[in-house]
């Protein structure tokens, strides 16, 4: 069994464009993330996959491997999918999906997504992290992703509502038992290939939630859980605040 992990990486952005080559720590964003893969014990390779070709000429600049890949794919998913496609392996090789906007992830986290996809049983073929809502994060915002688990540490159910709802409390969010689904996923390689093949269905459509294609298929999905969130960068302020973190440690290091 190998372990490879891809990033799927697109120049386009309504919010941010060019986010993957931003570059005002003197590295590009892409390399951040890259690097922090790269750090993980357990990933033996990582790979850019994107379809654009200043992305691919970035991260050559700084020594990562990088495929190109068609411009047309509706999701990260099928984009790693085209990759693994070209790529020699096993049916249980455990294929990673980081996103490219990551560039805190950590890579021990990264390790125990691993570990958890490899000591499950056949008919649990993918695996996702989650974590305590944060106090900053409001558990009713649409925006952050909740999951329901069963006893087995296993995906009930995926919402952007809040779930489960504290019927007694009034609507109150806090506290409470909410977790937030952090999106970074393990697939065994046949599993994914499998995956891109499906359609959406109709609580993803509803939802715009990809992982419900997973539970909607009647499919195993086991949830690692993790102490606390990694910051994504999802707009240029999040960028500013990141590149301040940066030499932030820069200075105290």
């Amino acid at each position: 069994m190998t372990v490879l992990a891809i990033i799927p990486a697109r120049y386009a952005s309504t919010r941010f464009p060019g986010k993957p080559l931003a570059r005002a720590t003197g590295r590009y964003l892409i390399q951040h993330v890259y690097e922090r893969v790269m750090s993980a014990k357990r990933i033996e390779r990582c790979i850019v996959a994107t379809d654009d070709t200043r992305i691919e000429t970035a991260v050559r600049e700084f020594g990562g491997e990088v495929a190109m890949t068609r411009p047309d794919h509706p999701s990260g998913t099928d984009r790693i999918a085209e990759v693994v496609r070209g790529l020699p392996g096993s049916p249980d090789d455990i294929i990673l999906n980081v996103q490219g906007d990551e560039p805190e992830i950590e890579p021990d986290y990264l390790d125990r997504l691993v570990a958890r996809l490899a000591r499950e049983a056949a008919d649990c073929p993918i695996a996702t992290l989650a974590c305590p809502f944060p106090d900053s994060a409001d558990p009713r915002d649409p925006n952050c992703v909740k999951v329901v688990l069963n006893s087995a540490g296993r995906a009930l159910y995926f919402s952007r509502s809040l779930i489960p709802y504290p019927r007694d409390g009034g609507g109150s969010a806090t506290p409470g038992p909410w977790l937030l689904h952090l999106g970074v996923y393990a697939y065994r390689r046949a599993f994914l290939l499998e995956l891109a093949a499906w359609k959406p269905g109709g609580l993803e459509q509803l939802e715009k939630l990809e992982q419900l294609r997973v539970l909607e298929h009647g499919i195993a999905l086991a949830v690692e859980l993790v102490e606390h969130a990694c910051v994504g960068i999802d707009t240029p302020l999040d960028y500013e605040r990141f590149v301040a973190r940066c030499r932030g440690c820069s200075e105290t290091g």
